[in-house]
């Protein structure tokens, strides 16, 4: 269902976030699609920082004997696109979202990608609106199971678990090679494969290569039917 402006007071109170400048929360919901009014592109950069800024300071404090071969791998699990998309779905986001008609009929307001980026910009808001401190609240209040979901063991990520399954079978380390990249310079999108000398193989797409690297990993350890 999409919601109309007066009802916006809903979703400031699941984010927890009362707005000084309500102008900033409707950028950040609003796609590029929508070329009547500024899109929340910029936000979703900014927000991106934001988010990895207080999401690595949370963890720094929480886990003060982990070395940062550990502490990667929590992170990466609290700042990946899906989990921003399952945050954004938790607060009914995509229900807020302003886009093109053609977009919405497409299924913008459920996809991942928009759902995440829609997220990242909510953040940015929140820092713009009134500072750090708002943002860092915001986040520890959305992600908060998420975290506490970590206390028991770090997860291990998708590269790593790979590498992993195989060295355990005499492998060499899988090979990873950049086979594309598309969209603006500000916004690129890196597709990446990655190949196992037993012949497996899967692609990922993302907005780094690192990230891309990862999705190709996940990619291959669900053709492999391996849990990370």
């Amino acid at each position: 269902m999409i919601r109309r402006k007066d009802d916006i007071s809903v979703l400031e109170r699941a984010i927890g976030h009362s707005f000084q400048n309500p102008k900033l929360l409707q950028q950040a919901l609003t796609h590029s699609s929508a070329t009547d009014t500024p899109s929340n592109e910029r936000l979703e950069f900014l927000g991106d920082r934001v988010l990895g800024l207080v999401i690595a300071q949370t963890i720094v404090s929480r886990y003060p004997e982990e070395d940062e071969g550990t502490l990667a791998p929590r992170l990466n699990g609290l700042v990946r696109r899906e989990t921003l998309a399952a945050i954004a779905e938790e607060l009914d986001v995509g229900a807020y979202m302003k886009m093109a008609r053609s977009e919405s009929k497409n299924g913008g307001r459920r996809k991942s990608g928009m759902l995440a980026d829609t997220m990242e910009a909510i953040v940015a808001a929140v820092y713009l609106d009134k500072g750090l401190e708002a943002a860092r609240d915001v986040i520890l209040n959305a992600w908060h199971t998420r975290l506490d979901a970590q206390d028991d063991a770090a997860p291990i990520d998708a590269k790593t678990a790979l590498q992993e399954w195989a060295q355990g079978r005499g492998q060499p380390l899988p090979q990873y090679e950049t086979i594309d990249r598309s969209g603006p310079d500000h916004k690129p999108v890196f597709r990446v494969s990655v190949r196992l000398t037993s012949g497996e193989q899967a692609e990922g797409s993302d907005a780094s290569k690192r990230a891309a690297q990862q999705k190709a990993a996940e990619a291959l350890l669900n053709i492999l039917d391996i849990r990370a």
